[in-house]
């Protein structure tokens, strides 16, 4: 995809091998600001795998990764600027990764204490400030993840995110879990949050629904590398690339695509 602004995100080369079998190899990526990128493809395929690379959470076996023109791969895992790496992103697992034995405000403040030096008082303040940018009522802050409903647990998991401001947010499987209603305030919730904030979202999902609400582009991974990287459009239409087509153009796929292409993104409400 043509843009001439600095990539947030790019990756030369990549390759990971993981006890002889390379997940990924000679990957070539690059994502700019302001976008809300989707990765598909096939079962184990390396989508979860290429979020944690490029998170450092995974060592990679050769190649090159870059944030905002900064080579982070160079970067020793336990040294100061991966640290300062990581205060730019911030990922949302699948299942929240809440703690269980603290409240949904301690939870917040978790992530602000680690990387920070703020007065305790400084700390509970911005906690609340990202738990009521979520839409969390003041009653919930002090409840345990275990007495809220999945779709609180979702709304606090993405404060806890957005704590310390990154740049970009890593989604994995955000809306699974929830009925199509939930999911669909979410994805909105997600849409207002980007928009508003000005952060890049790189997102693994199999939910159609959400991939038309979101997605600005579709990254597919395919044969170890990025096979496609363009608009969802054109992804939906993609026939050069037979599995790329089918997973769009599938019964529930083309119920999704024909709505979108006659209401638009921003009308599209599952």
């Amino acid at each position: 995809m043509s843009n001439n602004s600095q990539p947030i995100i790019e990756i030369k080369k990549l390759g990971m091998c993981f006890d002889g079998e390379w997940v990924h190899k000679d990957l070539d990526l690059t994502i700019h600001s302001n976008r809300v990128a989707t990765i598909i493809g096939a079962s184990g395929c390396g989508k979860t795998t290429l979020l944690r690379e490029i998170m450092m959470l995974q060592p990679i076996t050769c190649g090159e990764i870059y944030l905002m023109g900064e080579e982070i791969s160079k970067y020793d895992l336990e040294g100061i600027e991966t640290k300062r790496a990581l205060s730019k992103m911030s990922m949302m697992f699948q299942q929240g990764a809440l703690y269980n034995s603290y409240t949904l405000l301690e939870n917040v403040m978790f992530p602000i204490q680690e990387y920070s030096n703020f007065s305790q008082n400084t700390i509970k303040e911005l906690a609340y400030q990202k738990l009521r940018l979520t839409g969390l009522k003041e009653v919930a802050y002090n409840k345990y993840p275990k007495e809220i409903s999945p779709g609180m647990q979702k709304r606090a998991a993405l404060a806890r995110t957005l704590a310390l401001d990154p740049r970009i947010l890593f989604l994995d499987e955000p809306t699974a879990g929830l009925d199509p209603n939930s999911a669909a305030d979410f994805d909105a919730l997600i849409l207002e949050l980007q928009h508003q904030l000005r952060f890049t979202v790189i997102m693994i999902t199999h939910d159609m629904d959400s991939i038309w609400r979101l997605s600005d582009e579709i990254i597919y991974l395919s044969g170890k590398k990025v096979a496609f990287h363009d608009s969802v459009i054109k992804a939906a239409n993609c026939k050069e690339i037979p599995d790329l087509y089918n997973y769009f153009n599938g019964e529930r796929g083309v119920i999704t695509k024909a709505y979108y292409s006659e209401h638009g993104k921003e009308s599209y409400n599952g």
